[in-house]
């Protein structure tokens, strides 16, 4: 049996019915636990834990279950659905691609992988001049690994050392997990990579009167007096584009500080952009937000809008270390990822979502203040940027975190029809479609309202 968090109890709950939000059930709907005691017999315990909702249609900014419930969505399948569920232009280029017919053509060539290519890398801009097509973000960050690697070794590195931030997250495969500094997820490795290092993420709350520069500098100090060369030892550095659980961006002076060192010393920047990524921060890719150049991206979750594709995005003399065959991938690149990707890239533009997501993303944060102003003993300052935001709970009186507060407004923002994401820590984080109307935030805030004043009521 699965671990369950949350019950899957139907519970009696008052009746929704607005513009945006229909409950008319108990919730969960009836039927949703018989599916997830199925689940929980059949498939592995590391997928569950979720809130208990099982999804039956999802369109534009709205999820429903079976039994026509709807909720105002602000996961977007944890930032997947940028251009809206099952966006119709999407799904056109889909069905043309099944209709040809043509689903998958290894590493052969297809006409649509060379217009998506050209369009993917037009969207990407400068630095960018070649991409490597993949499935899955993980597999992005261990080729962006591979490439840091090579690269260090065509400049004479003696080490292939990769500095990565402590608490950043780059997916699950060896490689990825190595990157990522979480101990406890990655014990089952054994021996770590000792070529891989990790140095301090300059946490606004614990900054005090330093700047980022003096937490990087810290870092770095530690390495080296451990024995390791930024010149000789070091090829690459890897970021995630903010601290995934909590929406976290870094301060722009640590960033550019290191940018700066790349410089200096012949190393490669790279940036894990799969949540940042495809007008979801309020410009194409987060980083941007740092005004750098890095030397590689790597990219997924928006990319597709609910296709899995991912990739890695770089520069002409990076992407062509690898010599032929020695970096594919089976379903690298087929005919029906490239044209999910390339109508994701025409409905950014054409609905202006970059602007949106900006735009949309002033007004989620101004409703963020106003309940940080309304429950100043319970919330913490919200973090992000455009329509990707993290709220923080506190126990009252404290900066203690408070987990299951926001546990408890999840599941009860899920029983008013309201879908956030539960990180299982003191965060919730906030990622509606980038093509939410203007007052379904407004009307998602509120429900965010409601939910926090109850919760805190029966503390």
């Amino acid at each position: 049996m699965a671990h369950q968090l949350f019950s899957r109890d139907p519970q009696q709950v008052a009746p929704v019915d607005t513009a945006h939000r229909t409950i008319k059930t108990t919730i969960p709907c009836p039927g949703t636990a018989e599916i997830l005691a199925r689940l929980d017999e059949t498939e592995s315990r590391s997928m569950h834990g979720q809130l208990p909702l099982v999804w039956d249609s999802a369109i534009n900014y709205n999820v429903f279950d079976a039994a026509g419930n709807k909720w105002i969505d602000f996961t977007s399948c944890i930032f997947v659905a940028n251009v809206g569920h099952s966006n119709p232009h999407l799904s056109s280029a889909i069905a043309a691609t099944l209709d040809k017919p043509l689903y998958s053509c290894y590493a052969y060539g297809n006409e649509v992988r060379a217009r998506y290519l050209e369009k993917l890398l037009a969207f990407a801009g400068k630095p960018f001049e070649k991409a490597f097509l993949l499935s899955a973000g993980t597999e992005a960050t261990e080729a962006a690994l591979k490439l840091m690697r090579m690269h260090g070794q065509s400049v004479g590195k003696k080490r292939g050392g990769i500095i990565t931030i402590q608490n950043n997250w780059h997916g699950r495969t060896l490689g990825a997990q190595m990157l990522s500094s979480n101990v406890g997820q990655k014990s089952w490795i054994g021996t770590l990579d000792p070529d891989i290092h990790h140095i301090p993420f300059p946490y606004p709350w614990e900054t005090n009167d330093k700047t980022g520069l003096d937490i990087l500098d810290k870092g770095l100090a530690e390495l080296a007096d451990k024995g390791i060369d930024l010149a000789t030892d070091i090829a690459g550095f890897m970021l995630e584009t903010f601290q995934g659980w909590g929406a976290v961006f870094y301060p722009k002076d640590y960033v550019q500080a290191i940018k700066a060192i790349c410089d200096k010393h012949n190393i490669l920047l790279a940036f894990d952009e799969m949540q940042a990524g495809f007008a979801r921060c309020g410009k194409a890719f987060g980083y941007q937000h740092y005004e750098v150049e890095p030397d590689l991206i790597c990219v997924g979750k928006g990319m597709g809008g609910g296709v899995p594709i991912s990739g890695v995005i770089g520069r002409k003399h990076i992407m062509d270390l690898p010599d032929i065959g020695n970096m594919s991938s089976t379903h690298s690149a087929n005919p029906l990822c490239c044209a999910a990707g390339l109508a994701v890239l025409e409905e950014i533009e054409s609905k202006n979502l970059i602007e949106e997501s900006r735009r949309k993303g002033e007004l989620l944060f101004a409703e963020l203040r106003k309940l940080e102003a309304r429950f100043p003993h319970r919330m913490g300052p919200s973090l992000g940027h455009g329509l990707l935001a993290a709220i923080f709970f506190y126990k009252p009186g404290t900066r203690e975190a408070d987990g299951a507060f926001g546990s408890k407004v999840c599941e009860l923002a899920m029983q008013k029809g309201l879908l956030m994401v539960h990180t299982g820590r003191e965060s919730i984080k906030l990622g509606p479609p980038l093509t939410i109307p203007d007052d379904a935030i407004l009307e998602a805030m509120a429900v965010l309202g409601e939910c926090i004043a109850e919760v805190d009521a029966d503390a």
